[in-house]
C-alpha cells in the first residue's frame, strides 16, 4: 500500500456535542492512520467546545464551522478541505470499528474499478440488531438506498458528480449521491464484516414530514436521473418505489390498447 494513501473522515455535526467525543474516538482507534475533519453545521449546543477540545488533544484533526446549510453543505466543505485522496464520510454519532478503514482501503487501492466499499452495519441506541440491507445491483439502486453514507470512496469521484446535492436539504442525499456516482459504471464491494455501527435515536420528526421528504426525493430523482430510472424501472420512480417497475409496464400495456 503506498504511504501517500492517505484516508480523509470528515465528520459533519449538528448539535451532538455529547456524543462526538465517541465517534471520534472510534476514528482516532482505527488501525490505519488517518486525518479527520470536522464540521460544525451551525450547531446551538456545545459542539464547538468539545470539537476544538478534541483538536487540542489530536493534532490529525482540522476544526471547521459554518451556518447551518444540511448535511450535504457540511460534507462537501469538509472534502474540499481534504487532503486525502479517499473520503469516509462520518455524521457526529456514529462509529466505525478499528479494521474498517484498512480493509476497505486495501480493497479501493488493489481494484481501481471499485468505485465503493462498505461494511456489514449493526444498530446501536433505542434499536438494537443487524441493520440488514438489500445487496447492491443497480436495479436494487433504482428503487432504494442500501449503501449508508460512510462508505470509502476516492475524492476524484465525489469531484466528477459535483459533491453531494446540496439542496436536497430534507434528506435521502447519500442515495442520491450513490445515483450519481455508480450509474455509468463502477463496481461496489461490501466488505463480510461488521465494521459500521448507526445509532438509532426516538423519532422526532412526524410522519408526514418523513413522507413529505420521501416524495421530494422521487421527484428530485425523476428529473436529475431520469435515464438511469427508465433504463432500470421501464419509467419514473413511483410512490410506490418496490413497484415502480410493474408499475411502469402495465401502464404501458394500458395505453397500448
Amino acid at each position: 500500500m503506498s504511504a501517500k494513501s492517505l484516508v480523509s473522515v470528515v465528520i459533519p455535526c449538528y448539535n451532538q456535542g455529547h456524543l462526538l467525543t465517541e465517534t471520534v474516538n472510534s476514528v482516532m482507534a482505527s488501525d490505519y492512520p488517518v486525518e479527520i475533519i470536522l464540521v460544525n453545521d451551525g450547531s446551538t449546543d456545545h459542539t464547538e467546545a468539545i470539537a476544538k477540545n478534541l483538536g487540542l488533544h489530536h493534532p490529525h484533526i482540522k476544526y471547521i464551522a459554518q451556518s447551518n446549510g444540511g448535511p450535504s453543505k457540511a460534507r462537501n466543505r469538509g472534502i474540499e478541505l481534504a487532503q486525502g485522496k479517499y473520503i469516509l464520510p462520518l455524521d457526529g454519532d456514529d462509529i466505525i470499528a478499528p479494521n474498517y478503514i484498512s480493509s476497505a482501503l486495501n480493497v479501493l487501492e488493489s481494484r481501481p474499478e471499485v468505485k465503493v466499499v462498505y461494511c456489514r452495519a449493526e444498530k446501536f441506541g433505542t434499536k438494537i440488531g443487524p441493520w440488514n440491507l438489500k445487496s447492491f445491483t443497480l436495479q436494487n439502486l433504482a428503487v432504494d438506498n442500501m449503501i449508508f453514507v460512510s462508505a470509502l470512496y476516492r475524492k476524484s469521484d465525489w469531484e466528477a458528480i459535483g459533491g453531494y446535492a446540496e439542496e436536497m436539504t430534507w434528506g435521502y442525499e447519500d442515495w442520491e449521491f450513490w445515483i450519481s456516482m455508480l450509474k455509468n459504471g463502477g463496481k461496489v464491494v461490501q466488505l463480510p464484516f461488521v465494521g459500521f455501527f448507526y445509532r438509532t435515536s426516538p423519532v422526532s420528526r412526524r410522519k408526514s414530514v418523513k413522507r413529505e421528504g420521501k416524495r421530494k426525493t422521487i421527484a428530485y430523482l425523476n428529473k436529475k436521473h431520469k435515464d438511469f430510472l427508465f433504463k432500470y424501472l421501464d419509467g419514473p420512480l413511483r410512490n410506490s418505489r418496490t413497484h415502480s417497475k410493474k408499475i411502469n409496464r402495465l401502464l404501458r400495456i394500458f395505453y397500448r390498447l
